[in-house]
């Protein structure tokens, strides 16, 4: 390691600890100890260029222990990403560029917005396993288009996570060699030394998933990291985990200490620190030395685009009709103009995993980017596309085989998207969301189209029994910011999910039933609202309104008939997508659900609670609110009150609480 390498690497520690003590909140411990393995990478190893973050065929570089974001921010600065001295000034400020977890879409080199431990590392097997679909469909013997690597940089928080075991272990059965973990092992955590609750053999543990693991020794060792990434990149048929061994808050008087990890160093050890690097430029600047050394290394960093952008030329010129397929890759857009069909009815009634399926294959067929998979469930959730071929460790087809790992599967599908060149969606019963929470929250949180379909919606599961009977999912998946949830009531709905959720800017839960629904004739493109007429009333103010979705939007069709017969004019509304609905304007929800009519009456197989803002105080909902049973399918509907005396019952209970209120109201 030279003077000046040695240098830069403590202008990264102490950046980084400024910056944390200006916005007296961060974590220094990783950013002092990790520098040295950062550095190595970003400066001899990784094929970035500073001046477009965004090339295409760039390696990507995860930062899955994202508190050490100061770090990132510190590398980005130097290496010339456009952050600027007021940038790492302003950390974690509002509006800044450099927020308190790094985050996707805010700051250039930031791939994918990381903080909750453990996902980061599935986000990097995503971006791996896109790598290796791209370069399997359009690499030719001799016009390599794709052909990059996938590094992630974790600690032992990550390691500890379950999300962690599980996407290393689909890495290691789909051998993905171009994936490379570089472990910050320094033994601490919050509460004290990793000795307290984690002492497995990390090493072992992955070697066991089918791993090369690769030890340094020295954290402070720059060639001894180095010489390990190269190692990693050598190794072709296996994932590699590079365990560094490193001194968390090193430098500093809280070196090695639990301290050091998530709060600033203080003033005075940050004085300390600076006598104990030797390091004397002034706070928030960076040494002309670092500069220049930096400067050097430009060429070589613009070349890797320069290079590949030669590679595509030549690429188009020999392979003319792959290099357009590739552009549409890239692309990824889906033209729903050119896809009708999709909302052609079936003749006979069919569970909406059936419709799910059909209308997916008809997109998938006509879009060679769209891939994706499910739990160990595809084919209870019908998500198999025909002849597409499975992802395995030698193959790289369509159907991706996530195993049982829910979690994983989510944070890898984040990668996949982020990635480029992919459409990916995932799936598995609606009961087991709850495994994947945390990564369909950080789809949302990053605005990422991905498509969950999730079977088996409700009671009707049936002899499964309670375990497997989602009850409060839906509420759970519509209490999570920028997501849609359609839960459609037959094959058109189903269409109206699939367009609206690939034409949009944030995930959508696509809930499904197992049982055959009616196919039915008022419904259709209008679903695309969210929320809309089926059924009106004969009367210009209808007396009750019926509020449904998905399995019950045919119960609450023939309650309608029901109360007609005791004259009472109900109107009923689909309502397959509240959020969607929700942003509409105020005159089209005013003519669905009009004000003055406070006779209201939800009716879905699920918990209550989110409905209550349509049916209002007066209003009755036909949910369910206590956990199910084991029982045929009809036979729970039936316990559970989803029947047409029940409806017909609750409606007219509320024709009469509303009357009685509004004439309250009106005295």
């Amino acid at each position: 390691m030279t003077n000046e390498e040695q240098l830069t690497i403590n202008t990264l520690r102490v950046l980084s600890s400024e910056a944390i003590e200006k916005a007296k909140s961060g974590h220094p411990g990783i950013c002092l100890g990790a520098a040295p393995m950062a550095y190595a990478l970003f400066s001899r190893h990784l094929k970035h260029n500073p001046k477009n973050p965004n090339f295409f065929d760039r390696d990507r570089f995860v930062l899955s222990a994202g508190h050490g974001s100061a770090l990132l921010y510190s590398l980005l600065h130097i290496f010339g990403y456009g952050l600027t001295k007021e940038d790492m000034m302003r950390f974690r400020q509002h509006t800044s560029k450099t927020p308190g977890h790094p985050e996707y879409g805010v700051t250039a080199g930031v791939e994918v917005s990381t903080g909750p431990l453990g996902q980061g590392v599935a986000n990097a097997v995503g971006f791996a396993l896109a790598e290796r679909v791209l370069a399997d469909k359009f690499n030719k013997p001799d016009c390599t288009l794709i052909d990059h690597y996938t590094y992630a940089l974790c600690g032992d928080g990550c390691m500890m996570e379950g999300i962690e075991n599980e996407a290393a272990s689909f890495a290691g059965s789909l051998k993905l060699g171009k994936l490379i973990v570089m472990y910050d092992s320094n033994r601490i955590t919050i509460e004290g030394s990793t000795d307290l609750t984690f002492t497995e053999n990390v090493g072992a543990r992955h070697e066991a998933l089918g791993w090369q693991v690769l030890n340094v020794a020295d954290g402070e060792d720059l060639d001894q990291i180095s010489a390990a990434i190269t190692l990693a990149k050598a190794e072709k048929n296996k994932p590699s985990l590079i365990i560094v061994n490193t001194t968390i808050g090193y430098g500093s008087p809280l070196a090695g200490t639990c301290k050091s990890h998530g709060a600033p160093l203080g003033e005075a050890n940050v004085a300390a620190l600076r006598k104990n690097l030797n390091y004397k430029i002034k706070p928030f600047e960076v040494a002309p030395a670092v500069t220049d050394g930096i400067a050097e290394l430009a060429p070589k960093l613009a070349k890797y685009e320069s290079d590949w952008n030669k590679t595509v030329k030549s690429y188009k010129t020999k392979y003319p009709e792959d290099y357009e397929l590739f552009q549409r890759y890239r692309k990824s857009e889906i033209d729903f103009s050119e896809l009708d069909v999709i909302y052609d009815k079936p003749q006979k009634a069919e569970a909406t995993r059936n419709s799910s399926s059909r209308i997916l294959n008809i997109i998938a067929a006509q879009n060679p980017f769209v891939i994706g998979g499910s739990a160990d469930l595809a084919t209870s959730n019908m998500v198999v596309i025909n002849d597409g071929g499975d992802v395995s460790a030698s193959e790289s087809g369509r159907n991706i085989h996530f195993g049982v790992r829910e979690h994983a599967m989510g944070a890898v599908c984040n990668g996949m998207y982020l990635h480029g060149g992919l459409l990916p969606f995932c799936a598995t019963f609606a009961v087991f969301s709850d495994y994947m929470k945390g990564a369909l929250r950080m789809s949302a949180l990053m605005n990422l189209p991905i498509v969950y379909v999730l079977s088996h919606d409700s009671i009707g599961v049936g002899e499964d029994g309670p375990t497997h009977q989602p009850i409060e999912q839906l509420e759970m998946l519509r209490s999570i910011p920028n997501i849609k949830v359609f839960r459609p009531a037959d094959s058109k709905e189903t269409a109206a999910a699939y367009e609206s959720a690939w034409t949009g800017k944030c995930p959508t839960a696509i809930v499904c039933s197992r049982q055959a629904l009616p196919q039915l004739d008022c419904t259709g493109t209008d679903a695309l609202y969210g929320g809309y007429i089926v059924s009106d009333s004969e009367k210009p103010v209808p007396d009750v309104i019926l509020i449904a979705n998905g399995s019950e939007l045919s119960l609450a069709l023939a309650s309608k008939e029901e109360l007609k017969n005791s004259g009472v004019d109900a109107r009923v509304v689909s309502m397959p997508c509240m959020e969607l609905f929700d942003i509409q304007t105020a005159k089209y929800r005013e003519s669905v659900l009009p004000s003055n009519v406070r006779a209201r009456v939800a009716i879905e197989a699920g918990r209550s609670g989110a409905w209550y803002k349509y049916v209002g105080l007066d209003g009755e909902c036909c949910c369910i609110d206590h956990f199910g049973m084991s029982a045929p399918a009809n036979v729970m509907f039936e316990i559970c009150g989803f029947t047409v005396d029940n409806v017909v019952k609750l409606a007219k209970k509320t024709i009469k609480s509303s009357a009685k209120a509004m004439k309250n109201d009106a005295e």
